[in-house]
């Protein structure tokens, strides 16, 4: 195995871990907007740059996320095909989401304070202090 190689199985390992532990919240993301079928949810997936995952997967997380009470499903008999299970939120979805992005919300405070100093711009605090030393009067006049 190349090198190369051995670096694309740990970003494909990576990248897959990343999108396993999003599936719970995206998945619930997309049922607050929409009630869907399990293929269409497993087909918009992509649009939050989630990878591509294995549908046994995909239905053994919806199934538990119905065992845990987030989302429940519903059988559709309306079109002309086969009968498909239709998922939507719960009430302890919609509450398990809200915690996701509280999390995230602080989260992403604590990234952009990283790559503030990483790049050696001022953090809010920083700039805050700077304007009070600034502010005050020249006494030398």
């Amino acid at each position: 195995m190349t090198e190369e190689n051995r670096d694309n199985g740990r970003y494909n390992l990576a990248n897959e871990a990343w999108s396993k532990n999003w599936l719970v919240p995206v998945l619930l993301l997309m049922l607050r907007q929409w009630s869907s079928y399990g293929y269409e949810l497993m087909e918009k997936m992509s649009n939050f740059g989630l990878a591509a995952m294995n549908p046994g997967t995909f239905y053994r997380t919806l199934r538990q996320m119905e065992k845990d009470g987030m989302v429940s499903s519903s059988w559709d008999t309306s079109e002309g095909g086969p009968a498909r299970r239709v998922y939507s939120i719960t009430d302890a979805g919609e509450a398990y989401l809200n915690y996701w992005a509280q999390s995230l919300n602080q989260y992403q405070r604590m990234m952009d304070t990283f790559f503030r100093i990483y790049t050696g711009q001022p953090t809010p605090r920083e700039k805050h202090s700077e304007g009070e030393k600034g502010s005050g009067v020249n006494r030398e006049e």
